[in-house]
């Protein structure tokens, strides 16, 4: 049965994408960007209420009152990543638009990422070397002022659950602190109904855990990062302690 459910809906995201991304071309060209965001935003509630509907997973949000006080900030989110879902769910669920940082090799992706390169995100060619980070920069802190807020995953990839001590870049953090941007951590336990590299999608709950702001303001790329990191490792053990055995802190 997980099986056919897990079919049924790669059967789902297979006739329902490239037609909608086609949709965006002909109609993004008369949209601004927040209105483009807005028709984006149609598929990922498409995709998560197909996830909830055919394979039963649902989710439940924790901490939300922790972005309702950020409305008017320019604010950097980062955020634990464990699959797929958070990249779909996060468009639909977050209260402002949201600037994916992402590498623009992805801009090559058939449908996917021909309509991700009509979006205002932030594209970074790793083959710039350390440019990369001030062009990163630079089209952060333009987005931020549009008033979108930028997401980063700090693990740089999707990590299965219950991983011990995963190493967080301080590329997020180095943003946040560079645009002035105060930094909302997150936790979310995804990868128990969604492992990464995996077709299989299992009936469950994901709690996405919101955690307190954190200013970035007279503070060191790595002293934000350690902040964000220990805050959300700690509550990854709340919120998963299946996975982590004892839940003691990392």
């Amino acid at each position: 049965m997980t099986f056919l459910r897990s079919f049924l809906f790669a059967l789902y995201l297979l006739v329902l994408t490239p037609p909608y991304a086609t949709a965006c071309f002909i109609v993004f060209p008369f949209m601004n960007a927040a209105r483009r965001f807005d028709f984006v935003r149609g598929w990922t509630r498409l995709a998560i209420g197909a996830a909830r509907l055919l394979c039963g997973i649902r989710y439940q949000i924790e901490g939300r009152e922790h972005m309702d006080t950020m409305l008017d900030k320019p604010v950097v989110l980062l955020s634990k990543h464990q699959s797929a879902w958070e990249t779909i769910a996060y468009v639909a669920l977050m209260p402002k638009p949201l600037c994916y940082v992402f590498k623009r090799e992805l801009l090559l992706v058939p449908f996917f990422g021909w309509a991700l390169g009509m979006l205002k995100m932030v594209h970074i060619n790793r083959k710039e070397g350390t440019r990369a980070f001030s062009s990163a920069a630079r089209q952060g802190r333009e987005r931020l002022a549009e008033g979108a807020w930028i997401i980063m995953f700090p693990e740089g990839t999707r990590t299965p659950s219950g991983m011990a001590n995963p190493r967080y870049k301080s590329g997020g953090a180095r943003l946040a602190v560079e645009t002035g941007a105060w930094v909302i951590p997150m936790a979310v336990n995804s990868g128990r109904v969604w492992p990464r590299n995996s077709f299989l999608k299992y009936p469950g709950t994901i709690t996405i855990s919101i955690g307190p702001s954190i200013p970035s303001a007279n503070k060191t790329a790595d002293q934000l990062n350690q902040e964000v990191r220990d805050w959300i490792e700690r509550d990854m053990r709340r919120i998963d302690p299946q996975s982590y055995g004892n839940g003691q802190p990392a």
